[in-house]
């Protein structure tokens, strides 16, 4: 629950080159728009040790597993710009590495995010927030959930991931909680739009089960 926030664990070969300009960002960077003005990406100097948190990621339409990230610690920014984002080329979770390209190096949960693209060739984006109410919530929302003694951005969080995909039918809501994560939560979905929808209905219903 102390560990530092935004700490890159996996192996990262990183290209320092600007995203193809055939990549359009309208979409993600709208959402990562209003996940930073409902605070639920952001950076604030009085939670988790003042280090950015939350980032977003969306898939290429390729047949291969390559998806778009937001950057390393860019939560303090309100705009991303191109130079925010990069592309995650190859991603090995049991082998914790990634290979990347951009102007900005992935963020620490890309692993993460792999893993969950990894699972299904439907989810198409993955959206993960600190959300305290919704992570307080876990149980009483019924959530799925990785246990609190899996570290994020580990090949046992992706290892965890496989296992929840295995044992969950989705068919409550596609977001869990990282309880070894302070207030990590995650979303994904066939879109953007879907996956946000999901995340902010469940933060709707855990502030309903706090103001009673």
């Amino acid at each position: 629950m102390s560990e530092q926030e935004g700490v890159i664990k996996y192996h990262l070969n990183h290209c320092y080159a600007p995203l193809a300009s055939a990549i359009s960002l309208a979409e993600i960077n709208a959402w990562r728009s209003i996940m930073y003005k409902l605070n639920l990406i952001g950076q604030d100097e009085y939670r988790y040790g003042g280090y950015g948190f939350g980032n977003i990621s969306q898939k290429l339409p390729t047949k291969t597993l390559q998806f778009i990230i937001s950057g390393t610690q860019t939560g303090h920014l309100e705009q991303l710009s191109r130079y925010d984002y990069c592309l995650v080329t190859d991603a090995f979770p049991q082998n914790n590495s990634i290979n990347s390209t951009g102007e900005s190096r992935p963020s620490s949960e890309a692993l993460t995010h792999a893993s969950v693209y990894a699972q299904d060739d439907a989810v198409q984006a993955v959206i993960h927030v600190h959300s305290p109410p919704i992570w307080r919530n876990t149980h009483a929302l019924q959530l799925a959930h990785i246990p609190a003694d899996i570290a994020y951005g580990t090949p046992a969080m992706a290892n965890a991931v496989t296992d929840l995909f295995k044992t969950q039918q989705w068919q409550h809501t596609a977001v869990f909680t990282m309880l070894g994560h302070e207030d990590g939560i995650i979303a994904f979905g066939t879109s953007l739009t879907q996956a946000a929808c999901s995340l902010i209905s469940a933060l709707a219903s855990a502030l309903a089960i706090e103001q009673f």
